[in-house]
């Protein structure tokens, strides 16, 4: 079967990538963070991982050149030169540790993050606003999170940039294309480790149609869905994806 997958685990690949672009479209953000665990159970994190990040950097690579007017440059250029800090950090981590350590640390990570969703949920938080001394520590810590485990730390800077009062469609295409910025970044220094391989490309190129149907199918949907149901059932798949690497 196509690069050493099975059917079944081709199936599984498949069935988990389109869910993924189905919650991106739903949410506007988590492809990765919902992809990247799924598929660690039938291929290897250094290979879920590049894979996500190509596949995401298509659908930022149209946004941009779509919402390139409403994008909010001051607060952009902000953001940037800690993010590509945080980029080759988090690649310098994901190059040198082993597969094993990786999966034990996402499934943490993901526990962590679902519980922190959960709180937000039941508990609520006030609308905040911050200065842009925050985008550093947003902005870093963002890049090097998503570059490590695929996702998951975009949610610092959704957090940083809602905070300091940027309108939805300026904080959509602001939000977007820092992701670019983020995934020019990664995607290089995935190139450079030697990360996208035959069998990284292929995956690629055939999986993204999925890409394009997710996103299609994500869009339509998310209108008719609660906004809090949705957020405590991703909640929930979060916490036991994370349970089960680290039960892996």
């Amino acid at each position: 079967m196509m690069s050493g997958l099975s059917y079944a685990q081709f199936a599984w690949v498949a069935v988990v990538v389109f869910g993924a672009f189905v919650v991106r479209g739903m949410s506007g953000f988590g492809a990765g963070m919902i992809a990247v665990p799924l598929l660690a159970f039938v291929i290897p994190l250094q290979l879920a991982v590049p894979l996500c990040s190509l596949l995401v950097f298509v659908l930022f690579v149209v946004m941009l050149i779509r919402d390139r007017k409403q994008v909010v440059w001051p607060e952009l250029w902000l953001l940037v030169p800690p993010t590509i800090v945080g980029a080759v950090l988090g690649l310098w981590l994901f190059a040198v540790l082993d597969n094993r350590m990786l999966v034990t640390m996402l499934g943490g990570f993901l526990v962590l993050y679902s519980l922190y969703m959960i709180a937000v949920s039941v508990l609520g938080l006030p609308q905040l606003r911050c200065s842009q001394r925050w985008a550093m520590p947003a902005g870093f810590f963002g890049s090097f999170f998503d570059t490590l485990f695929g996702g998951g730390g975009g949610t610092l800077v959704v957090i940083y940039v809602n905070a300091r009062g940027v309108t939805r469609a300026g904080f959509r295409a602001t939000v977007a294309a820092l992701w670019f910025f983020e995934m020019i970044a990664r995607i290089g220094g995935y190139a450079w480790a030697g990360f996208y391989d035959s069998q990284a490309l292929l995956l690629f190129v055939v999986l993204l149609p999925l890409v394009w149907a997710g996103t299609v199918v994500g869009e339509r949907v998310g209108n008719k869905v609660d906004s809090d149901t949705f957020g405590r059932v991703l909640a929930v798949m979060l916490f036991a994806s994370g349970v089960s690497l680290l039960a892996k």
